[in-house]
């Protein structure tokens, strides 16, 4: 494994922690609060894949369950982060470039909408008793809300970062040449493309002069 692969995420994650806890938590907005660690872990996830969305899902909640003023039990939010993070890396897209910014916040709305709802369903089973009286809807329709306008300023963000930390990719389109724009792999297709359709240059033989006089 990438030591970039350990350092960046670990780095992300506690920079979304802190502003989590000492902004968004204080903000007093009605509803939800803006998961800015949940924006994180899915921006990772649409690079490293499912595997590494998930171990990256697990630490960031893990970390989340035990800052203060965490008040349920812990595991309970690296539960629902790591899920969250394998089902987002599942639909990673080619080479970790996502295709269009519809697509990426259709992911970052899924994830708002299942991780309240697997919080919801946890608290349940171990007692808690919050979102009933908070009100389930209006937790995911906040949640989604928030969520889905802050993503556009996160997820870019994070995932141009782990594409630039993470070389593979960017090696393999090089060298591929796929992207069509500058680069070895371009410039090897136009060196081909130019030396096969070369024309072969033919040399006409000159006449000899006929000096001889006519009779």
């Amino acid at each position: 494994m990438r030591p970039s692969r350990i350092l960046l995420p670990a780095a992300l994650l506690l920079l979304a922690l802190v502003v989590q806890v000492s902004v968004l938590g204080r903000l007093q907005l009605p509803g939800a609060t803006p998961d800015l660690l949940m924006l994180v872990v899915v921006g990772l996830a649409l690079v490293y894949g499912p595997s590494g969305g998930c171990l990256v899902g697990f630490a960031g909640g893990l970390l989340a369950d035990l800052a203060p003023p965490s008040d349920h039990a812990i595991g309970r939010y690296a539960l629902v982060l790591c899920l969250v993070g394998y089902a987002a890396g599942l639909l990673r897209p080619e080479a970790g470039r996502q295709r269009s910014a519809l697509s990426a916040l259709l992911v970052v709305a899924g994830a708002a909408v299942v991780s309240t709802l697997l919080y919801a369903t946890v608290g349940a089973l171990v007692g808690d008793t919050a979102a009933r009286h908070v009100g389930l809807t209006g937790l995911v329709l906040s949640a989604l809300l928030y969520d889905v306008l802050l993503a556009p300023f996160v997820v870019p963000a994070v995932m141009l970062l782990a594409r630039r930390f993470d070389h593979g990719p960017a090696l393999a389109e090089v060298g591929t040449g796929d992207g069509g724009g500058s680069g070895l792999g371009s410039l090897a297709r136009y060196r081909t493309t130019r030396e096969a359709s070369a024309m072969p240059v033919t040399t006409k033989k000159k006449r000899p002069l006929n000096l001889a006089k006519r009779p």
